[in-house]
């Protein structure tokens, strides 16, 4: 027998309340004391009651459903920030969809998307944040864009790919060496060129030349063509992404140039797998945890303050590993 859906009557029979604290607990209203609050969300919690979302949506206004814009999912980062955005909205009573873009028109076919499904806010991520440059911002649906030059139209959350990279670039000087070539990301992406700038203000703080700029495509074969680009002069490099540094390793490998005595390597993300490279990776850590729950506290402030547009930079960090060591 199907297990009867636990109701608001049984919420406040529970909690001995009657008429109107149950519907704005769940609301989230403030015209409740906290005492009755706090009854209210023992007996919630003891008898595992879910609000029904589509009624709350018509009491509300509002789905509690947030839209993920995505260019692509097979790139680390983007599957990183998936997850860590669907995670700080279920914390937040939240649900997640995602949609796919691939160029200007498509983008506002998953604005239109979001809007059919009644999504209050959307976050665009990194690689669709360049569509969304330009782009009309849709209308009735509030926007958090990561990865993004300023723009006054929405909330802005990034990591600091500048400061990172500099980190990168300081860390490989003080051990000796002296330049640092780069591999870049596409030309296209706003961090790959944020990153570019970090390791260019990094040299010329140094007064260190800057080589020819490499550039890669995210993947690990491009980081390994790079590698086998790489002149023959170099003793330092730094790679834009931890999976373009992969290739990068395998390719100074097979050309018999040792990492880190003939060839030191830093990568950006600290991935999963990066302490598992040969030799063990280091790397700038993004906090993408924190970066997944900024943009979603800076989307629901938005939506529940009718527009707040703000902009907030997460840090970096460098992590040391294996990879670096002073030049022969």
């Amino acid at each position: 027998m199907t297990q009867r859906r636990v109701s608001m009557a049984d919420v406040a029979a529970r909690a001995g309340v009657w008429g109107q604290p149950v519907p704005r607990v769940v609301t989230g209203s403030p015209r409740v004391d906290p005492a009755t609050r706090d009854r209210v969300e023992a007996a919630m919690a003891a008898l595992g009651y879910r609000p029904h979302r589509a009624a709350r949506a018509l009491r509300t206004g509002r789905s509690q459903t947030l839209g993920l814009v995505v260019s692509t999912l097979a790139t680390v980062g983007n599957s990183r920030m998936l997850q860590a955005v669907a995670d700080a909205a279920t914390a937040r009573g939240y649900a997640t969809t995602v949609v796919t873009a691939g160029g200007r028109d498509a983008l506002d076919d998953a604005f239109e998307r979001l809007r059919d499904q009644g999504a209050d806010g959307a976050i665009v991520l990194n690689e669709a944040t360049a569509l969304a440059t330009g782009a009309e911002a849709p209308a009735g649906l509030q926007l958090v864009v990561v990865d993004s030059p300023p723009d006054p139209r929405f909330s802005i959350v990034q990591s600091d790919h500048a400061g990172g990279a500099r980190l990168a670039v300081e860390h490989l000087s003080a051990l000796g060496h002296r330049t640092v070539h780069h591999v870049a990301g596409p030309g296209s992406s706003f961090a790959a060129a944020e990153r570019e700038r970090g390791w260019r203000e990094a040299l010329a703080a140094v007064g260190a030349p800057a080589s020819a700029l490499l550039r890669g495509d995210w993947t690990a074969g491009s980081g390994y063509l790079a590698g086998l680009a790489l002149p023959a002069d170099a003793t330092a490099v730094f790679v834009a992404n931890d999976q373009m540094a992969l290739g990068m390793l395998r390719a100074l490998a097979e050309t018999g140039r040792d990492t880190p005595r003939a060839v030191s390597v830093v990568g950006f993300d600290d991935v999963a797998d990066a302490a598992q490279y040969r030799p063990p990776l280091t790397t700038v850590r993004q906090d993408f945890d924190l970066l997944g729950e900024r943009a979603v506290a800076a989307l629901v402030a938005g939506i529940e303050a009718g527009g707040a547009v703000g902009a907030e930079t997460v840090p970096t960090t460098l992590i040391v590993r294996g990879s670096t060591a002073a030049p022969r």
